[in-house]
């Protein structure tokens, strides 16, 4: 199978696009993991598929890949990349989209600057909906992990989150503490695991171990999890600036039931073709 395909990053959080529209795709997790693989195929962290939607008020339905092969439901600097690749490759002219996602309908904004803003909804907070093992909701939950506990903020933006302050972030245990909380028991369908600096009101730095990736250079829902993490602990304002190793990303939240609204940028790389 020969693909044509786009490579593109969101803060370096990257990415091989795919328009399953204009041309026949059929994608198993080989394939997934050969295009994924850095050495032997194009290399990303994810895959992200383009079709057309199931229902007709959507433009578009996007399905995303991991580089494990797994299906995943949600990815925000995914998001932003396919409303550029669906512009560029001159699926659509709009500017406003409405795209399908496994995890509901997302609303994405091409602004004059180049940059995307996304509609990612509302947090899900409620923990057999993220899904979380515990009793009742908090704002925050101990995390046991090698008898070392940890308290978290659980939250799901469509695929789910646990975030953890620490001190700096330079210096935090993301490659090895990531993994066993990605792993966790409590977490039945396994979990992204943020690290989270808060600076002020309005800055913030932030490290994610993505579930079936590892590190990351960014983490879109990563990013609108920590940020409803420490709102609900009133560590932050409506808006944040929280700033990820490949660059920064706007998130605004502005409380319960409201929807999280991130903005950032969006690069294409190249083109190319594979077989696979």
């Amino acid at each position: 199978m020969r693909l044509r395909f786009t490579k593109m990053h969101g803060l370096g959080n990257d990415f091989v696009m795919l328009d399953g529209i204009s041309q026949r795709i059929k994608l198993s997790p080989q394939k997934i993991r050969r295009l994924a693989d850095r050495h032997l195929g194009v290399g990303c962290d994810q895959v992200l598929l383009v079709e057309s939607p199931r229902t007709p008020d959507a433009d578009f339905r996007y399905r995303i890949f991991n580089a494990d092969g797994g299906e995943v439901e949600n990815c925000g600097n995914g998001a932003r990349c396919f409303a550029r690749f669906v512009r560029e490759r001159r699926l659509t002219g709009k500017h406003r989209l409405l795209v399908e996602t496994a995890s509901g309908t997302l609303e994405l904004n091409l602004l004059d600057d180049g940059r995307v803003s996304v509609d990612m909804g509302a947090p899900v907070l409620e923990p057999e909906q993220i899904p979380f093992a515990a009793d009742v909701r908090a704002e925050s939950y101990p995390l046991e992990v090698d008898g070392e506990t940890w308290l978290i903020g659980a939250v799901s933006m469509g695929n789910p989150h646990a975030v953890l302050l620490v001190d700096d972030v330079d210096s935090a245990p993301v490659e090895t503490l990531g993994p066993k909380i990605e792993h966790h028991e409590r977490f039945p369908q396994r979990v992204n695991a943020g690290f989270l600096q808060i600076q002020s009101r309005t800055q913030a730095r932030l490290r994610v171990f993505e579930r079936g990736v590892g590190e990351t250079r960014a983490c879109g829902t990563g990013a609108c999890a920590a940020m409803v993490a420490a709102r609900l602990r009133d560590l932050v304002d409506d808006e944040v600036q929280i700033q990820l190793p490949g660059g920064t990303l706007t998130i605004h939240w502005s409380g319960p039931d409201r929807p999280v609204t991130m903005t950032g940028p969006a690069t294409t790389v190249f083109h190319g073709q594979i077989v696979i």
